[in-house]
């Protein structure tokens, strides 16, 4: 019978959840669950089926898993998963998509006000107890632009829309979508930043977008604009995001996502000039393994029926499949 590992950092009750959904449908399955790459040895040899968010991964899981054919990614992202070095040239890896506008949509708008309205400030004060009060900034009559017009960006844009914005999406590829006043393409970003009161990175993490998020656009910018990557660490280069926060050329940001996760201790982001972090809760909502299921147990059946070329959302399939 087939060997399921489910690596996540998530909470352990979730990870049970996980496994508890499965084995119901599922029940010739075996089914492991560990909470950290480190823990992997036990069980990596043996497995067939692997399901994990790409945050925790590393090399030596793939290395070390010779009966591995499948791979089901719990988010939307494959970066370090399907970059891994060691990854079997007939390993098929497939994700979880359609299931994110929502949360992370909602966590963008929630920083989207918190950046607004200086509430770690407010945060802060109230530790001390200190009565302070300061002028908000309002969302409405602001411009918004949306690096990356995927699923989620279409969600995002209209409620956006809602609070009174100009919605620019910019993509490698534009189009026309429900929400956006205008589109414009991804070699144009910097003629357009200047445009930008809030600038939120929703492009996946490829070799054209690592890094775009760097000095020459954060110069771009104007003083009073704020950024938030809900993307991935990678799209944002984070020692010029850094300097520019120190040098007052943007107002603030709010980051989700970060080159190393979970963020180092020692990580001069923890204390740099009016950043404020958050630890990847941008998708990451109750019920999000209900959400997730449908796709999940879907490709299980196929996988179990040996019927992998007819899994859902398939982004990496194997070299002996051809073009």
């Amino acid at each position: 019978m087939p060997n399921l590992l489910i690596l996540t950092e998530v909470q352990e009750a979730m990870r049970a959840r996980y496994k508890a959904m499965l084995l119901e449908r599922f029940p010739q399955l075996t089914i492991h669950v560990v909470g950290h790459h480190n823990d992997v040895g036990p069980y990596i040899a043996s497995t067939d089926i692997l399901l994990c968010f790409s945050p925790p991964m590393a090399d030596h899981v793939v290395r070390d898993a010779p009966r591995l054919k499948w791979i089901q990614a719990l988010g939307t992202g494959v970066d370090n998963i399907v970059d891994l070095p060691s990854l079997g040239k007939e390993v098929v890896v497939t994700n979880i998509r359609g299931i994110h506008g929502a949360p992370v949509s909602e966590a963008t708008i929630a920083y989207m006000f918190s950046l607004a309205r200086d509430m770690p400030h407010s945060t802060r004060a109230q530790d001390k107890s200190d009565w302070q009060r300061w002028p908000a900034r309002l969302l409405t009559g602001k411009t918004v632009g949306i690096l990356g017009v995927g699923l989620i960006a279409e969600y995002l844009a209209p409620i956006c829309k809602a609070f009174g914005m100009t919605v620019i999406g910019i993509s490698g590829a534009p189009r026309s979508a429900p929400g956006f006043d205008r589109m414009v393409v991804r070699q144009d970003l910097l003629k357009v930043a200047p445009d930008f009161d809030f600038l939120v990175a929703l492009a996946p993490l490829t070799p054209e977008t690592r890094g775009i998020v760097g000095a020459k656009l954060l110069a771009a910018m104007k003083p009073s604009a704020f950024l938030i990557n809900v993307a991935r660490g990678g799209v944002v280069d984070e020692p010029a995001l850094i300097e520019a926060l120190e040098a007052g050329r943007i107002a603030g940001a709010a980051l989700d996502v970060f080159s190393e996760e979970p963020l180092p201790p020692d990580s001069p982001l923890w204390k740099a000039k009016n950043i404020t972090i958050f630890p990847h809760l941008g998708g990451y909502s109750e019920g999000y393994e209900d959400r997730a299921m449908p796709t999940i147990a879907g490709n299980m059946a196929r996988f179990l029926n040996n019927d992998l070329k007819n899994m859902i959302n398939i982004v990496r399939k194997p070299a002996s499949w051809g073009n």
